[in-house]
């Protein structure tokens, strides 16, 4: 018999050898009376222990990677398959509870997403804090406003404005910063709930603090190049063509002629100008695409 499935809210959980923690995290979701009749998809990227056969043994949709793809791409894998009008998504290494998921869901009718943002006593590794607060640093210039805890893995968020904005994730696990940041510059609005994490079960985690950083400060650029890349030109210009500025003046008062290099420097600020304004009309474009269900 097909079980009956909440249309409103569905859980999305991506998971890659996680045998350890999966098990706890579904007993907790089974045990949650506001989930009942929710739909749970956990999908398994591509994992080689025992985490299928785990999984198999609870009612969940379980959707399955032949390879590793990625956090980003699992991710992409559940928000496709689900159909309710609202999705959380969640990690299945045990640092989230299903306790925050009501108040996820009932902030969700007022907040296109509505993400878990992490209290301080919440579990962090602390090879990381550095990293994020450069990423948050950023990331708040670019989009000139506060940012909400944007790489939190657990939130919540309208699946169409999301399926909308989909080709725009990476398959990695940038996902969350680039939703976060792709939702504040389409101008939709972020809540926020307080939640608890707590140190994952299992293996080691697979991020790597600094070539994962770096990647994110460059995918958080190529971000803003796709929604405002005038943020990135301008400023760069204005600089060029003081610079330019400067070293004309001097040269004029030494040697009383323009040297080339300030002329070199001027034609520079003028060519980032102009691409600045080119890039944007490019920008206007890329946004009229919509996601095609393709990982």
């Amino acid at each position: 018999m097909e079980k009956s499935v909440n249309t409103s809210l569905a859980i999305v959980i991506p998971v890659y050898n996680e045998e350890q923690g999966i098990g706890d995290t579904l007993e907790d979701l089974s045990g949650n009376d506001f989930l009942k009749g929710s739909e749970i998809i956990v999908v398994d990227d591509g994992s080689k222990d025992a985490t299928v056969s785990v999984i198999r043994k609870y009612p969940v949709t379980l959707l399955r990677h032949s390879v590793n793809k990625g956090y980003g791409a699992s991710l992409k894998t559940g928000i496709r398959h689900a159909r309710a009008k609202n999705i959380i998504i969640m990690d299945g290494d045990g640092q989230h509870t299903s306790g925050a998921i009501e108040e996820i869901a009932r902030n969700l009718s007022d907040n296109p997403m509505v993400i878990g943002e992490r209290t301080i006593d919440s579990f962090q590794v602390a090879n990381r804090k550095f990293g994020k607060w450069i990423i948050r640093v950023v990331g708040e210039y670019l989009v000139e406003q506060r940012l909400p805890d944007y790489n939190s893995g657990f939130r919540g968020f309208d699946r169409r404005i999301m399926r909308s904005l989909l080709h725009l994730m990476p398959n990695g696990f940038s996902f969350s910063t680039t939703s976060t940041l792709a939702f504040l510059k389409e101008g939709y609005s972020i809540g926020t709930v307080p939640i608890k994490v707590k140190a994952r079960v299992g293996r080691v985690s697979n991020v790597r603090p600094l070539k994962d950083g770096i990647k994110t400060l460059m995918l958080l650029m190529r971000i803003i190049m796709l929604f405002n890349p005038l943020k990135i030109f301008l400023p760069a210009s204005i600089i060029a063509g003081l610079c330019g500025a400067i070293i004309a003046f001097f040269d004029m008062w030494i040697a009383s002629r323009v040297s080339n290099g300030a002329v070199t420097i001027l034609v520079m600020a003028m060519f980032l100008f102009f691409f600045g304004l080119l890039a944007d009309q490019i920008s206007m474009l890329n946004l009229r695409e919509r996601d095609d269900g393709s990982v």
